[in-house]
């Protein structure tokens, strides 16, 4: 779950050669990824990219499948390090979306990986592979959309967002634009994407406020007067 602290991000004894060296590897497979393709992490693959020998890395990584795991795991780790953990601390449901937006759109920026974001590019490649890599990738996808469908939700709870708004349809358009824009900067390596999807959130999100309830008017009955009872008809 990415709206957990991933285990091995605890404070901990420092880390052995073999762990540290395991670590390197996984940084250089998650970006490996993300231009070659999960599908491409071979060990002898990986093995020449991190000028390691193959039996170095069978001594860390039992199967192809097994390494694969193991750099979505070091990817969500990523993430979880610079979109999630720097929302938790928000005042405010619509605080904590606006940080989730701009964190993601930072770590597209920033260039964390070559291929743009990690899980939209290994998701891409492998969502019709079923299997145990493609099960964890829609987990994430799934956890992330619902962190963004909660942080609206929460929003709508504080008044910030309109009651009649659906939170999920709202995760769904703001995670429509994150995907676009990291689709374009990958391809232009130009900040306009960027920008343009975080001036889309926003008209979203403007859209969505409570919107203003219309003045209901509280005029008096009127008086009926003895003049009224002389006019033609009145019983």
């Amino acid at each position: 779950m990415i709206s957990k602290e991933p285990e091995h991000r605890r404070p901990r004894a420092r880390r052995s050669d073999g762990e540290q060296s395991r670590s390197a590897i996984l940084d250089a497979a998650a970006r490996l990824a993300t231009v070659e393709g999960i599908g491409g992490l071979s060990l002898a693959r990986l093995a020449d990219a991190v000028g390691m020998s193959k039996s170095g890395l069978f001594a860390h990584f039992g199967s192809k499948e097994e390494l694969q795991l193991a750099t979505v795991e070091t990817a969500s780790s990523v993430f979880f390090a610079q979109v999630v953990e720097p929302a938790v601390t928000a005042g405010s449901g619509i605080e904590r979306l606006r940080r989730l937006v701009n964190g993601y759109l930072t770590y597209v920026e920033v260039d964390t990986f070559p291929g743009g974001c990690f899980f939209a590019s290994v998701l891409a490649e492998v969502d019709m592979q079923p299997g145990a890599v493609r099960d964890r990738l829609v987990s994430f996808l799934a956890d992330w959309l619902n962190q963004l469908e909660t942080a609206a939700r929460d929003a709508q709870a504080d008044g910030a967002i309109d009651p009649a708004e659906d939170p999920a349809q709202i995760a769904f358009e703001i995670e429509a634009a994150l995907l676009l824009a990291n689709a374009q900067y990958v391809v232009t390596r130009t900040p306009e994407p960027v920008e343009r999807a975080r001036r889309a959130v926003e008209r979203r999100l403007a859209a969505a406020a409570p919107r203003p309830q219309p003045s209901v008017s509280h005029r008096p009955p009127r008086r009926r007067d003895k003049a009224d009872d002389t006019q033609p008809g009145a019983y």
